[in-house]
């Protein structure tokens, strides 16, 4: 969520960042800056009225110890017409903050200067490849054929239990789940993150804090008997322990890890690129999480870029990492880089993380503040990174590894898979 302070001294600087991500934001600022001069003139109005109903209260006690009973009865009068007026006036407050607050959460963040300008995913930029990509036979499968071909996930029993986009993963496929969570886990841990294990599921509260709500409401499965919402991803209970937390100047950096099943509707998903594991309703993820000053928020955001790397690489998975255009951002991001896998039976790119830096625009809505070496009270910056979402990285890994007669497992994972083949 963008400062009042921003909207109101910067309109313009905000109107030329949002056209980066192709939004035209000016005339909601314009309505916000309108809305937030009444606020102030309203507060004004307010403050006075109250004070001047407290002053003549006081005369009240006054007028009455002298025995000017007349008197003291006209300012009573006088001290309900200001209360009346005050109420008046609390109430016209409420309406126009209510208006104001719900246009304010309708503006995106702003993308940070190094994001480029483009509209679709094709304006994209690719800053570093890795990996070779592997040539395979003229029977080279797609994933979905060799899961059928060795059991190992079953697209069809999914849809009788619950319906498309709900795989059941069966033997060595649901070995390899368990194996690839475990290893990002252990990596991450291992880099100095503080494995959680969060509820998969969240309130409204949380899912404002993170910018899902109101923004993708349609994209969430929503329990309305309780008002939950099933997680999208764990960045939204991770990053929502410190919704309404201080933190002290020394608590940096906040490293979290997480895995979590994740949920989403994607609703209109359908055709062959959304074909077996390429888009699910349900899928495992583990996510990585960092709350940091601002002055350093930057120089962590490489470092999980670079982090989120040293995974891919380790599974020997041909990459590349992309710069994402304002166009192509979500809407809460600052800045964005897309890690994708080529699919060598499907000969496509397979998006599997996105890491992204959203400066204050979350800890705004979040309420996560830290006092700086002054005692003064800043906003901390929030990112997030997949390491890994596990669908597409099977996807690759059975695509990929495949020799004829079986289904390679990279080295790094057999001490978690317990097998070096699916066969």
């Amino acid at each position: 969520m963008l400062t009042l302070k921003l909207l109101r001294e910067n309109p313009e600087f905000v109107i030329e960042k949002l056209a980066v991500k192709n939004f035209d934001a000016k005339e909601i600022v314009e309505k916000i800056n309108v809305l937030d001069q009444n606020r102030r003139a309203l507060q004004l109005e307010l403050d006075t009225c109250l004070s001047e109903q407290k002053k003549k209260a006081a005369q009240i006690g006054d007028l009455m110890k002298e025995g000017r009973r007349d008197e003291a009865e006209a300012v009573k009068a006088e001290v309900a017409a200001l209360k009346a007026r005050s109420s008046e006036i609390e109430a016209k407050s409420q309406e126009n903050n209510s208006e104001l607050d719900s246009l304010v959460v309708l503006l995106p963040n702003l993308p940070c200067d190094m994001v480029p300008e483009g509209k679709t995913a094709e304006d994209n930029v690719v800053v570093k490849t890795g990996n070779e990509i592997p040539e395979l036979g003229e029977n080279a499968l797609p994933h979905w054929e060799l899961a059928k071909k060795y059991d190992i996930i079953d697209f069809d029993l999914g849809v009788k239990l619950t319906g498309a986009g709900f795989p059941v993963y069966k033997g060595k496929g649901a070995r390899l789940q368990r194996a690839l969570i475990n290893y990002f886990l252990d990596i991450n841990t291992e880099a100095g993150y503080l494995e959680v294990e969060p509820p998969v599921m969240v309130n409204e509260a949380s899912g404002f804090g993170t910018g899902q709500l109101p923004d993708k409401e349609g994209q969430m499965y929503h329990a309305t008997a309780d008002n939950f919402y099933l997680v999208p991803t764990a960045e939204v209970p991770v990053t929502n322990i410190y919704r309404d937390v201080i933190l002290g100047n020394n608590d940096f950096p906040v490293k979290m890890t997480a895995y979590t099943p994740c949920f989403r509707r994607e609703a209109g998903s359908y055709g062959k690129d959304v074909r077996g594991l390429n888009r699910l309703h349900q899928f495992d993820k583990v996510e990585i999480v960092r709350i940091e000053k601002p002055e350093d928020s930057y120089a962590a955001l490489d470092d999980m870029v670079a982090h989120v790397e040293n995974i891919v690489k380790s599974l020997g998975l041909p990459y590349r990492i992309l710069r994402l255009c304002g166009g192509d951002m979500s809407f809460t991001s600052a800045i964005t880089y897309d890690f994708e896998v080529y699919s060598a039976a499907q000969g496509r790119w397979l998006e599997i993380s996105s890491v992204s830096n959203f400066e204050s625009y979350q800890a705004n809505r979040l309420k996560l503040r830290y006092k700086d070496a002054d005692g003064k009270t800043q906003l901390a910056h929030t990112l997030n990174g997949s390491s890994l979402a596990l669908p597409r990285v099977v996807a690759a890994l059975l695509e990929n590894n495949q020799k004829g007669d079986c289904i390679e497992i990279p080295e790094a994972l057999r001490p978690y898979t317990g097998f070096d083949c699916i066969d």
